[in-house]
């Protein structure tokens, strides 16, 4: 062989061999979140799609900020044009901000559309514009009632025999007879009481149309039955303002509280906060309003979404409803974080049963509070308002109801008002 042929091949080898190394260089994508725990589920799926993918595999940079400062980061990158991530969570409450004028957010129809059957859809419908489904949750939320056994034994009551909210409150005039402690706690510097409350009941802050719900009779009915409840002495504004308060934690460790309504998500808070009522608490569906209404609503949420300003629209699509909407995802969303998955066809399956920490601190398949509550869960008004409205409650109607007392119907009515004069 002469060297001159020699030199060809050596040449033909190394080309074909860096075109080979460049074949299997990782496609690289950048994700924004403002929720550490989210990178569990996040790095386990990419595991998983990188290992059954016929395409490209990917690299994600995962990077986590503090929540005003993701939002307010995202926000000036989509108006610049520049700096945007690839993927990025973007919270519920904020989630309205991103769906105004020209929205940067990539449609996920052709992958949510396939999988309406298997999906809770009200969910979605949040991170929705104009037939359009936007960004994709990671759990449901449904709001259901946490028990503390102990003291509603100790009051004679089977917290399995409480159906309505009439029974609730009756409930709680029994426990506090029998044992002096409360029924449960109204926030009163967050919206994690008031909101699924009022939505459960058929209430909301807005209307589609952008007209203002805040002082309808559902909602006055709701807050003067919960006003009621701290005039009787069976609830009390929560310790520290909100459920999430280091002090609310300690309180409720104590066990002076029988009950708290939250997310289902808040199973995680029990364990990692309140270690002490292990073994105790149960997990049940919120109790029906007799007049109607819905048998849960939703509270909490991020809806993850694929900027279109990525140069991998298509495969950040791909990935994403890979690891928020495959049956796996659901299910490992459940396994590592611990929420509700928006897959119907996960509820019941032996897969959702499996042993873990969650089932070992409330002993009981906690699932039951969620399964009979799946075909009534209750839409809420997330239009470009809705922040503010959220704001309003927080930081007025809450406050003003549980802690300066004022009546249900003037509280209602002022933050209505206020609403009205913020939007218009």
């Amino acid at each position: 062989m002469s060297k001159k042929l020699l030199a060809v091949i050596l040449a033909l080898i190394m080309v074909l061999g860096c075109a080979s190394v460049l074949a299997e260089e990782p496609v690289k994508l950048t994700l924004w979140t403002f929720q550490e725990l989210h990178l569990q589920l996040y790095k386990d799926q990419l595991e998983k799609y990188n290992a059954q993918t016929t395409g490209p595999k990917l690299e994600i940079d995962m990077q986590v900020y503090p929540y005003e400062d993701m939002h307010s980061k995202l926000t000036l990158a989509l108006q610049s044009g520049e700096g945007a991530p690839d993927i990025s969570d973007i919270e519920i409450n904020m989630f309205a901000n991103y769906l105004k004028g020209d929205i940067q957010l990539a449609p996920m129809n052709d992958y949510v559309e396939p999988l309406k059957d298997v999906l809770v859809m009200p969910r979605l419908d949040n991170y929705a514009r104009q037939g359009n489904y936007y960004g994709i949750d990671h759990h449901i939320g449904a709001c259901v009632v946490f028990y503390n056994t102990e003291i509603l034994e100790a009051a004679g009551i089977n917290y399995l025999d409480i159906k309505t909210w009439d029974d609730f409150a009756a409930a709680g005039k029994t426990v506090l007879e029998k044992t002096g402690k409360v029924m449960t706690t109204w926030e009163t510097s967050d919206c994690w009481s008031i909101y699924p409350m009022v939505s459960q009941h058929g209430g909301d802050w807005l209307a589609e149309d952008g007209s203002v719900r805040m002082d309808e009779q559902v909602v006055i009915d709701t807050l003067t039955f919960m006003d009621n409840m701290m005039k009787d002495g069976t609830a009390i504004a929560t310790p520290g303002g909100n459920h999430h308060a280091e002090e609310y934690y300690g309180w409720m460790n104590q066990g002076n509280s029988a009950s708290v309504m939250m997310p289902f998500w808040y199973t995680d808070r029990f364990l990692n906060y309140m270690p002490d009522l292990q073994g105790k608490m149960k997990v049940a569906p919120m109790p029906l309003w007799t007049d109607g209404g819905y048998k849960t609503a939703q509270m909490g949420g991020t809806g993850t979404a694929v900027i279109k300003t990525s140069e991998n629209v298509e495969l950040a699509k791909d990935y994403l409803a890979f690891a928020t909407m495959s049956y796996d995802a659901g299910l490992q969303s459940w396994l590592l974080l611990g929420f509700d998955p928006i897959r119907t066809d996960l509820y019941g399956s032996e897969d959702l049963k499996q042993d873990n920490k969650f089932f070992q601190y409330y002993e009981d398949n906690i699932f039951a509070a969620i399964e009979g509550t799946l075909d009534s869960v209750a839409p809420t008004c997330l239009i470009d308002t809705y922040p503010v409205a959220a704001d309003i409650v927080k930081q007025q109607m809450a406050y003003n109801l549980f802690i300066l007392r004022q009546d249900p119907a003037t509280v209602a009515a002022d933050c209505a008002e206020e609403l009205r004069m913020m939007i218009e």
